[in-house]
């Protein structure tokens, strides 16, 4: 059964920086390409970060670049997503999401709430 569970939201100030982590169970979750995406109220949700299984690719959405970085530890079947810089338009909910390259089925976390004041 997997099972992803973000943490690490919360409320920050513009300019400061919040690290999320999503720890994964269940098997063969180190051998897929992760993301992080979000959503904000009244908006679809958005593609913000991806990493391949060895971390040896990542990409950002324009948005994010140079301010967020995204990271893995297989070992600990986590990832993260390490945000500075935050903005007021990047207040959503940021979920954690991968698509097994076994089954093509998708997964998502629950969620955790980011809330950037100005």
């Amino acid at each position: 059964q997997v099972q992803l569970v973000e943490s690490g939201g919360g409320l920050v100030q513009a300019g400061g920086s919040l690290r999320l982590s999503c720890a994964a169970s269940g098997s063969h979750v180190s051998a897929n390409t992760m993301d992080w995406y979000r959503q904000a109220r009244g908006k679809q949700r958005e593609l913000v970060a991806t990493i391949r299984s060895d971390s040896s690719i990542t990409n950002y959405a324009d948005s994010v670049k140079d301010r967020f970085t995204i990271s893995r530890d297989n070992a600990k079947n986590t990832v993260y997503l390490q945000m500075n810089s935050l903005k007021s338009e990047d207040t959503a909910v940021y979920y954690c999401h991968f698509k097994s390259r076994f089954t093509l089925r998708d997964f998502w976390g629950q969620g955790t709430q980011v809330t950037v004041s100005s």
